[in-house]
Order: structure tokens, then sequence, then C-alpha cells
């Protein structure tokens, strides 16, 4: 053992900058474990995780956003704690936090989301996608060098989200604004408050009101508009939360992972030559790099019953901590998981987007998001390095990763090119 898996997961920031000797170190001691400073168990197994996600009778996911932080009261429980999650919901999360919910209301809210989800309304916002990269390449391309996340990355993803609800264009100063006051949702050593991003409720909440009472032709009506399965209208506040946790999962780790992937290619030549001589490649390098450097590190549950994943026992009221990295570097699933494999045949079993009900609804616009920029970062310019001004020479590179427990990707990506003409 190398007591690396004896630190605080969620308040060392020695954790932030290379997660992945932890995640080895916990896997030491078996796929699931109890770590010794909240009690925590924590499963860095592939077939644990994916048992834990399916298992929506067992695993509550209450907490899935605010973790160990506050305890259910009242402990020792028994073996089954399903009461005292509904009363004491609130200190988890707020009210009709679809990331938070269980079945049934988390049924009813998801069932809205998706139906904005279209096939159609997804081919209209990659178009834009097309439109959209080629406009912020201009903007540093003949500068032969570019800051990538803060020139890049963010304002793409936000503004493709932004598309995608139809925000309008005149707002979205003002919501970019929002997102870079809150920062990163988990910051190391502070509790996650229980809806992290509420400051976007009045935002959107401004929306559905106006079109509800004058509807127009566009997304935001829709999202507005649209009823539960059996007919009836959604509150307010309803609709308002499938908005938000659609813009801040489609802006935050869409950023980070796009930082990610130039940051991978810019540090390896050879791999950039080949998907830009094989373009048939690309599909299968964003599911390789969604394997091998996720933007989202962790997935949380709170255990109903005492149970046992793993062979490991879980008491009722107990917080499982699934690292969903550390999952995707399983050798029981993926062989020699620590190299990057683009030609990986089984790499879309990952679990960067989740399991069950609660998988990522956005994750083809994730993967259209990667798909679009790789191919025109490619078509625009060539031989793409790592600053060694900004980072440092190769073997000594120095980056700032956003400094929290839930996400990982460098804050600033300073990168020299060739343009192409």
């Amino acid at each position: 053992m190398s007591g690396l898996e004896t630190l605080d997961w969620y308040s060392d920031p020695s954790l932030v900058p290379d997660p992945f000797p932890y995640y080895e170190a916990c896997r030491a001691r078996g796929p699931v474990f109890r770590e010794p400073n909240h009690g925590v168990f924590v499963v860095t197994g592939y077939e644990e995780i994916c048992a834990v996600y399916r298992d929506v009778e067992t695993f509550s996911s209450a907490n899935s956003s605010s973790g160990p932080f506050p305890q259910l009261p009242g402990a020792p429980y028994g073996d089954d704690v399903s009461e005292l999650i509904e009363r004491f919901r609130h200190q988890y999360s707020s009210p009709d936090s679809l990331v938070s919910e269980d079945p049934p209301l988390h049924t009813d809210h998801r069932g809205l989301l998706m139906r904005l989800l279209t096939p159609r309304r997804l081919a209209e916002n990659e178009e834009f996608m097309w439109q959209l990269a080629d406009r912020r390449i201009d903007t540093f391309v003949e500068r032969g060098a570019c800051e990538f996340v803060g020139e890049y990355a963010r304002p793409f993803s936000m503004l493709v989200i932004a598309d995608f609800l139809g925000v309008p264009e005149e707002d979205q100063p003002k919501l970019r604004a929002l997102f870079d006051q809150a920062g990163a949702p988990g910051k190391v050593g502070q509790e996650l408050p229980a809806n992290p991003i509420s400051f976007l409720d009045d935002f959107f909440l401004a929306y559905v009101l106006d079109r509800r009472a004058h509807p127009r032709d566009d997304v935001l009506t829709k999202l507005a508009t649209n009823t539960f399965a059996d007919g009836r209208l959604p509150e307010p506040i309803e609709a308002v939360n499938v908005a938000t946790i659609l813009f801040a999962g489609g802006q935050g780790t869409v950023a980070r992972f796009l930082g990610n992937m130039v940051h991978h290619l810019a540090e390896h030549p050879d791999l950039q030559a080949e998907l830009r001589d094989d373009r048939s490649l690309i599909p299968t390098f964003v599911e390789e790099m969604l394997r091998y450097d996720s933007p989202v590190k962790l997935n949380q549950r709170l255990a109903r019953h005492t149970t046992t994943i793993g062979g490991v026992t879980i008491p009722a009221g107990s917080t499982v901590l699934m690292l969903l990295p550390a999952g995707d570097r399983d050798p029981r699933q993926f062989p020699c998981p620590a190299g990057f494999d683009p030609r990986r045949g089984n790499v879309r079993e990952h679990v960067a987007f989740g399991r069950g009900i609660h998988s990522c609804p956005g994750a083809p616009l994730v993967r259209a998001d990667a798909k679009v920029s790789l191919e025109r970062i490619l078509d625009r310019i060539a031989d793409i390095r790592v600053s060694d001004a900004h980072h440092g020479p190769p073997g000594a590179r120095r980056f700032q990763y956003t400094n929290t427990y839930i996400l990982r990707g460098v804050d600033a990506l300073h990168i020299e090119f060739t343009p192409r003409n």
C-alpha cells in the first residue's frame, strides 16, 4: 500500500493535478473499500460502478452532488433509511434538482428534458457548431498561438448550448458572466451547496414565464410549454431545472473535455498526424479520450438499504463514491488501461457518461462538440504543441488544474501551431 488511499479526496489539493495514482492506490485495496476520512465507500471497479448505477432501488441519488456533506441525522440507522432520505432530502439538494432525484419524480423531469433532445434539434445544433468552430478559430489562427481554453473551449461550449436552448444572442454575455462569477462546483476543501447552479434559476425563470405568456416558435417556448406524460403542465421551476441542468453540464464539462483533448494531441504529434490522415478514427479517438481523461471525476449515491458491493457490506445511510475514471482504467474491463489506444475495440463501454436512468442526456452534444472541433482544428492548424514558454519543457510541464474534486481540466492551455491554408 502506498498510503495515497488514506488522503482525503474532498479536501486534499495534492489530488487535483494528477488523481490517477490515488485511483490505483484505492484499487489496490480492492474494487470497493471504506476510506478513513468520512467513512465513504470508494468504488473503483468497473463492474461495481455499473452495478451501483443500475440498482436505483438500493442507491438513492439524493446526495449525487453533495456527497458526505451533510450526514443523515439519527445514526445508527438500522438497515433501511428510505424514510429518512425523503424527510431530509432538502439537505442534500434543492427541490426539483434533476441529478439528485429518484423515480418517479426523476422519470417525469427527465422526460421533459429528452423531449428537447430530438434528432432534428441535434442536427440543427451541429450545423451551428461547424460555423461557430470556424468563427472561434478565425480569432486566433493567424497568430500561430492561443490560450485554447479561454479563446476556444469555453466560448465554444457555452455558445453551443445557448444555441441549443435558444438563448437570445444579446443575453449570452450576461450568461457567460454568471458562470465566470460562480466558478467550478466542488472546490477542494469546501462543502458543496445544495444546488451549486441555483444562480441560473432566475435567468431561465424569466424565459419560462415570458414564453408561457407570449409563445414563440423557439426552443425556449417548447421548454416552457412541454407537459409531463400524463398531460400536466410542470411548475415553472421544474421547467427551469431542465434548462439549468442541460446548460451547466453542456458548458463546464464540455469546455474541460475539449481542453483535455487538445492538450493530449499537443503532446503527441504522431497521433495528430494519424488523425489528420485518417478522419475515420475521430469517433473512436473521442470515446477513448472520454475513457482516458474524462472531465467528470465522480458520481455519488446514498445507500437506502444495507447491501453488498464487490463483497463489501455497505450499511444503510452510507455515501458511495464512484470514481468514474478509475472504473475506466480497470484492467478487468480495458486491457492496458493506462495506455491511450485510438483503436480500442470496446471503448464505448466507458462510464464517463454514467449508466442507467441518470446517464448523461447530453452525451450526443458532447460527442458532436468534440468531433466538430477536432475536424476543424485539424483542417486549419498543424503542428499543434504546448507552449514551453508558458508551461515549461516536456517532462517538466506546469499546468493549473481546476481546483475541484468533481471536474478535471486545465484552467489554461497555451498552444502554438502552424496555420494551414
